[in-house]
Formats: structure tokens, sequence, C-alpha cells
């Protein structure tokens, strides 16, 4: 395929509520930054599939992923097609439910040679996702962005693709957030021990606190309007709390605190 023949051009306007949605999950950033880590040595980036399903409200849920090998130059790209062609059968075994939804590369923006590769995955299925990840944190941290294309034309010319951005949605739990939090920092020293998550995570409850505890007197002291649905939340989340003893929640702290102890020694010991 010549990246010649082709041009690609990237627009971010204003999108609308009902506009189409990227929900990726942190597997798939974990999968791409694992295989951009691992590499050959004279790539410049990744390239790979994108696995998942459409749901009933247009949401492209993307849940999976493996990298497809390729060469690319200033002027071609060459992709590995049997390598995804194999590799979309092997993973359909595991999970039948999972389809092509697009594919990734590793880097900001798009480029002439994403047009060609885009223009393969659109002959697999239907209107596909570019999801971007910049592993190389050229705006200090890994920006992740998805696209659709449309292309342009003039008479029976083609004259350019045009990527069109899309929201992303990358909601995840606590535990998933810290690990991807790490991801996104340029340099990390090494990963926090049990203890260290433990208190920055309790750093962050006690923030939190101290947020709606503000919020509460500045309410009651007349500073601030008041709104009904954060009162209603605000009561379900303290009712929700457990009832405990002083004594017994300190002595619930305290075995969690000497378990992350003896995790923390047995890796050690272990090392």
């Amino acid at each position: 395929m010549a990246a010649s023949e082709h041009t690609a051009l990237q627009f971010t306007p204003v999108l609308s509520s009902s506009s189409l949605l990227a929900k990726v999950h942190p597997l798939v950033i974990f999968n791409i930054c694992d295989c951009y880590v691992r590499r050959p040595d004279q790539a410049e980036r990744v390239i790979g599939t994108l696995l998942g399903s459409v749901l009933p409200d247009g949401t492209v849920d993307i849940r999976n992923s493996y990298a497809v090998p390729h060469n690319e130059s200033s002027d071609q790209v060459a992709l590995d097609i049997d390598y995804h062609h194999n590799m979309l059968l092997s993973h359909q075994k595991v999970n039948p439910k999972e389809a092509i939804v697009g594919w990734y590369s590793t880097g900001l923006g798009v480029t002439g040679g994403s047009a060609l590769i885009h223009e393969f995955y659109s002959r697999e299925v239907p209107n596909p996702i570019h999801l971007t990840v910049d592993t190389g944190f050229r705006n200090g941290e890994g920006t992740i962005k998805a696209y659709v294309s449309v292309n342009l034309s003039l008479g029976d010319c083609q004259l350019a693709v045009q990527f069109q951005e899309i929201p992303v949605d990358l909601r995840m739990v606590e535990a998933e957030q810290v690990g991807f939090d790490i991801l996104k920092t340029p340099m990390v020293d090494k990963i926090p021990s049990d203890l260290e998550g433990m208190e920055a995570s309790m750093q962050r409850l006690l923030a939190l606190i101290d947020d709606v505890h503000k919020y509460v007197d500045d309410v009651v002291e007349g500073h601030t309007a008041s709104d009904s649905s954060i009162g209603r939340f605000i009561s379900e989340t303290v009712a929700s709390l457990p009832k405990l003893l002083p004594s017994a929640f300190d002595k619930l702290v305290n075995d969690n605190l000497q378990l992350c102890g003896y995790l923390d020694i047995g890796g050690f010991l272990s090392d």
C-alpha cells in the first residue's frame, strides 16, 4: 500500500451528546503499552487490532486487543494480514462474542500511513474506530484519542480521508485507576508497595471528606445554595457505612496493616 496516494485530515470539532462514544477498558491500554515496550528496535510505532462489540446505544465497547506486525516507511505500509486473521480466530475461540471494532496505533494523531491502515480495517468491519495512545508522552502524559473516518470525494475521485475525533470513556475501578495513573506518568521510580498504595488512597479519601464537610458547612451557613440530589447522595453514603465501635475499627485497620507488612517482607525475602 502506498501512503503517497492518500491524504489524512484530522479534525477536532465540538461534539454533541448524541455523538459516537468509544468505551476503552484498561486491559486494552495495558496491552498496547506492553506491546510498545516489546516492539522491535527499528519500529517507531506499534499497531494492532481492537476487539469488542457495539452496545445497543451505539457505544463502541473496546475490551481487548492484539498487536499486528507491520513495516512502515515514508510512502508505504505493509501489514501481516495472515497473522492478523490467525490471531482473530484464536481470540474468538476463547470469546466468540468479541469482534473487530477497529485498530490502534501508538503515537499522537494520524498520518498518511494511518489512512492506508484504516482503509484495510474498513474492509474488515464497517466504520472502524482508530485509537491512538501517545506512548511518547509528548504532552506530558499518555494522551488517548479515538477517531472515525469519512471519505471526502469530488465526483468519483477520492480526495482525502477525514478523521473525526470522538469522545473516549476511560472509566475504571479504583485498582485499575491506580495502575493507569502509574502508566500515564512519564517517570516512575518504582511501583508503590501495598502500604504506600493504601496511604495514597487514604489521603484521597480524607481530601474528599474535607470537600464534603466544607460543602455542608457552606450550605448550613447560607454561602452555597442547597442541592437535594447531593444531599440524598451524602445521606445514602453515610447510611451505607457499617456501624463499628472505634475500638473494632482500629483493630480492623491494624490487622490489615500488619497483613500488608507481612506481604511486603515476604516479597523482600523472596527477592
